[in-house]
């Protein structure tokens, strides 16, 4: 079990604001930190790895504490908490290939194989490469890799996917995945994408301002309790425009361009960049395979 109870000040794009969280995370989870950005999320993972000293409160991990301010002071260094980090610019070592990258963070660890890790992350015809030379999302595979080359018992991930094209994003949301399960690891995951939360985390917590404003499922938080009809997809206006005597808009869901016929008292109610819900009853689709 990971409790953190910290509070720490912090500088924002609107101000001062006080980080001031207490949860409890199960081992063996992958859990999904969201909220807009400045909310806190990045800071909470950085105070979790001791590159960011809270205020005042505590983390413990196992039982075992690695940050207390009273009644006696502790604050393990990131070295002794065993965590891997990966960050959103992947901070590979550009000197080094892939293969030396991952010795460099495996040590003198005898228990890794790093084989095994280049072929679970598709890395092996691509060791004796520098970062230099790899696509984004080749650079993030290897920053996933180096991260497990640790053995770390807690993985935190800052948007990790956030700068890939959505093809790729898919592609890695399963080497998450799959990585997650195979190492037994706990997970921690900052996330925009409603999408991705929800194909990868076991829960959410989400923070404003510094605050938790709920925490549960993904379905619990992402589902809309006032709307009862059976089936429901998020989608955002890209447009409104007359045809004929009827409004048509184009909305985009997931990274498919639809088309649907509005009111005009829809058409009243909604704008471009307004993000909605389509929601029905009746819902029998033809089924095509990609």
């Amino acid at each position: 079990m990971i409790d953190i109870q910290i509070q720490k000040k912090l500088d924002s794009p609107a101000g001062h604001m006080i980080l001031d969280v207490d949860i409890s995370i199960e081992e063996g989870q992958m859990v999904a930190l969201y909220g807009a950005s400045g909310a806190g999320k990045t800071s909470l993972l950085r105070i979790l790895a001791g590159l960011l000293q809270p205020d005042t409160g505590k983390i413990s991990v196992r039982g075992k504490f690695w940050f207390q301010s009273q009644p006696k002071a502790i604050n393990l260094k990131p070295q002794e908490r065993n965590i891997g980090f990966v960050f959103q610019d992947y901070a590979l070592f550009p000197n080094m290939t892939i293969l030396e990258n991952l010795q460099f963070a495996s040590g003198k660890n005898a228990n890794v194989n790093l084989e095994h890790l280049l072929e679970l992350n598709e890395l092996g015809d691509l060791r004796h490469k520098k970062p230099k030379n790899l696509s984004g999302g080749q650079q993030q595979r290897v920053a996933l890799a180096r991260a497990l080359a640790q053995k770390p018992d807690i993985l935190l991930l800052d948007e990790p996917l956030s700068a890939l094209d959505d093809k790729m994003r898919r592609k890695l949301q399963r080497h998450l995945l799959e990585a997650h399960k195979e190492y037994k690891l706990t997970t921690i995951l900052v996330s925009h994408d409603v999408e991705e939360i929800i194909k990868l985390s076991d829960g959410v917590i989400e923070i404003h301002q510094g605050k938790i404003m709920q925490q549960g499922s993904p379905l619990e938080l992402f589902s809309s309790k006032e709307i009862q009809e059976d089936f429901k997809v998020t989608a955002e206006v890209l447009s409104i425009e007359a045809e004929g005597d009827s409004l048509v808009a184009k909305l985009l869901v997931q990274n498919h361009v639809l088309k649907m016929s509005l009111s005009q008292e829809q058409g009243k109610s909604l704008q471009k960049g307004d993000r909605i819900v389509l929601a029905s009853n009746d819902f029998k689709p033809n089924i095509y395979k990609k």
